[in-house]
């Protein structure tokens, strides 16, 4: 039977691996909901903002038609 250390350089090295992968995982899935949640804030100010202009123009009054006689 072989006495193995425990805590060895190389179970260390792959402890420290899975930690980065962890991280990485993480940080992307940071990085994806900041992403939904700034494009949601654009969607919604470009609505305000297309909402705000419409609101503020007056609509334009319909023109009478004046009949002419022919000669």
């Amino acid at each position: 039977m072989s006495s193995r250390r425990h805590g060895t350089k190389p179970a260390l090295a792959l402890w420290m691996l899975v930690a980065v992968a962890d991280i990485a995982i993480l940080a992307s899935t940071e990085f994806l909901a900041v992403l939904l949640v700034l494009s949601a804030l654009a969607l919604v100010t470009g609505v305000g903002v297309v909402a705000a202009r419409s609101i503020g123009r007056p609509q334009p009054k319909p023109v009478e038609a004046v009949m002419r006689r022919r000669a």
